[in-house]
């Protein structure tokens, strides 16, 4: 396979990665959902480029339509909806400041790439530093998780984290039409609940930090 390529792929994903650790240093919710669509957008078009690369002439052209329309547009457009319904609070709020944040990230995107390249040693090119770029874009995700404490930026990291799963999907020759299916499905019913669980939160308790949860359960003094 041609060089060009495969660095066009690279490219991508390697995008992917940088939209990730964009969204970790955003904070106000409008510019983190703003990164997040620009997340699905590379997303889409990487899984574009691994279809035309593979030959695929369905499956990963409709994955990549389906992120771009779901995570692109349909679910940005929700949560923009929702935090100016609940009246979030615009600010992200972190359990730790933006550096230490960024600084795992960067430990982390490091460890994905040694610890795949070792365990890809084998593998198709295309596919290792592929893999490599997804293994960061989940971590990161995770990262994102457990350093937001609103519940909408925890959504957000949860949405990126599954489309590092759909890089890695793609890199490794694609997965069956039936599971794409099923993880977009699984996806729209997660943010349906999701919706109605901030709803209720709001209602409840009026916020959306789970830190005020917390000391609503007696976790804190």
């Amino acid at each position: 396979m041609a060089t060009l390529p495969i660095d066009i792929a690279h490219l991508l994903a390697g995008g992917l990665v940088l939209m990730s650790f964009l969204m970790i240093y955003q904070d106000r919710l409008s510019a983190l959902l703003d990164v997040f669509t620009a997340h699905a957008v590379v997303l889409a078009a990487s899984v574009a480029w691994q279809a035309h690369l593979q030959g695929d002439t369905f499956h990963l052209y409709l994955t990549a339509l389906i992120a771009l329309a779901f995570k692109g547009a349909v679910i940005p457009m929700a949560l923009a909806r929702i935090v100016r319904r609940l009246g979030i609070h615009r600010e992200v709020e972190t359990v730790v400041g933006t550096v230490p944040t960024m600084l795992a990230g960067i430990g982390l995107a490091a460890l994905s790439i040694v610890l795949m390249m070792r365990l890809t040693a084998g593998a198709d090119p295309l596919a290792r530093e592929d893999l490599a770029f997804a293994l960061t874009v989940v971590l990161l995700g995770l990262l994102m998780m457990v350093t937001r404490r609103n519940a909408v930026s925890q959504v957000v990291g949860f949405m990126s984290l599954e489309n590092g799963l759909i890089l890695a999907a793609a890199g490794a020759r694609g997965m069956p039409l039936v599971v794409e299916i099923a993880v977009a499905f699984s996806i729209l019913i997660a943010f349906i609940v999701i919706g109605v669980f901030l709803f209720r939160i709001r209602e409840r308790f009026d916020t959306v930090d789970l830190a005020a949860l917390d000391e609503v359960r007696g976790d804190r003094a």
